[in-house]
């Protein structure tokens, strides 16, 4: 009787993004108007106050705290406004949801790309992409793309345009979780699913309104400073001069679904990220001592048949979507 040979995980294993989207680009005009112009970044000179947490032989003597803080601290930054007769935001940006998911786009392992094909088709014929593609559709609904944009904006309308018009207000959709399900939504959500299928081809131009107030700040994607020489503090980013959105924070936003994490009581939807990482909190929600990253329940799944519950099969599929390269290192 011939031995069955052992799947081993492909040393090399890599999937392209199927949420293909845009930069996006930010134009001001107003609330009922239909004229739209390009924000435009801007420089500012300023003269700060110390206000940095300073060593304690300082703060314990008066007289060298007085020296500190008459200290000048000057900054150039970038900032970005709405003109002064402007009010409302626009952000505009693209998206394309591609399919063949069961595919990867570079596997060095035909045994292994086997057994990851018949994973992959074994949870589309089981599940379909139902329950990502909603989720995905919410995050384009609540205008989680607009990030700080968001924040005590007075209305927000979002503009889906695909294969026909889908028009959200922004406000009834909640950015902690899924729960909510209309018409719109579940129509939108299932154009989607058939892109993530490769039924249809799936463009989406979408356009978010953002009432803000006449000249109020806006923000852009802050560009990482890596010269040490730059005369700036605070560079903003723009595509050809006219300010905007990296597409990874726009992506980053649409791929904020993940409530199967350990800490979702907590913390609510994150990205959907192999150890479940957020930054700005400096933790890893998936931990492998818990078996719950990304990447030991696929292993166990394929390489073992170790089907993961429900809700980690749809987390699993989701970073396959997300895309990356995801194969074995070597010890």
């Amino acid at each position: 009787m011939a031995k069955t040979t052992a799947i081993k995980t492909a040393s090399v294993l890599a999937f392209e993004r199927k949420l293909a989207n845009s930069d996006a680009v930010l134009s001001a005009g107003n609330w009922q108007g239909d004229c739209w112009q390009p924000v435009k970044i801007q420089e500012k000179a300023v003269r700060g106050t110390i206000s940095n947490r300073l060593k304690n032989a300082i703060t314990s003597d008066p007289a060298k705290l007085d020296a500190e803080i008459q200290k000048a601290n000057l900054q150039r930054v970038d900032v970005a406004a709405l003109p002064a007769q402007a009010d409302t935001l626009k952000m505009a940006f693209s998206l394309r949801v591609l399919g063949n998911l069961a595919t990867p786009s570079v596997c060095n392992d035909r045994q292994y790309q086997d057994a990851l094909e018949s994973v992959i088709n074994g949870y589309i014929a089981e599940h379909g992409f139902g329950e990502l593609a909603l989720r995905y559709a919410t995050n384009l609904a609540n205008g989680r793309f607009l990030w700080r944009n968001r924040v005590g904006a007075e209305q927000i309308r979002v503009v889906v345009n695909g294969r026909k018009q889908w028009v959200f207000n922004a406000h009834d959709y909640s950015l902690r979780d899924f729960e909510q399900r209309d018409a719109a939504l579940s129509e939108l959500a299932e154009e989607i699913g058939r892109g993530l299928k490769g039924e249809t081809f799936a463009l989406f131009n979408i356009e978010a309104f953002v009432r803000l107030g006449q000249g109020q700040e806006v923000f852009p994607s802050q560009e990482l400073v890596l010269d040490g020489n730059s005369t700036k503090s605070k560079l903003l980013y723009q595509v050809d001069g006219v300010a905007a959105l990296h597409s990874q924070k726009v992506g980053n936003a649409l791929r904020t679904i993940d409530t199967w994490h350990p800490q979702a009581e907590t913390l609510g939807a994150i990205a959907v990220e192999p150890y479940g990482s957020v930054t700005s909190r400096g933790i890893a929600c998936r931990q492998p001592k818990e078996k719950m990253d990304f990447y030991t329940l696929l292993d166990n799944w394929v390489t073992k048949g170790d089907k993961p519950g429900v809700e980690q099969q749809h987390f699993v599929m989701a970073v396959l979507i997300r895309g990356g390269v995801f194969g074995e290192k070597s010890e």
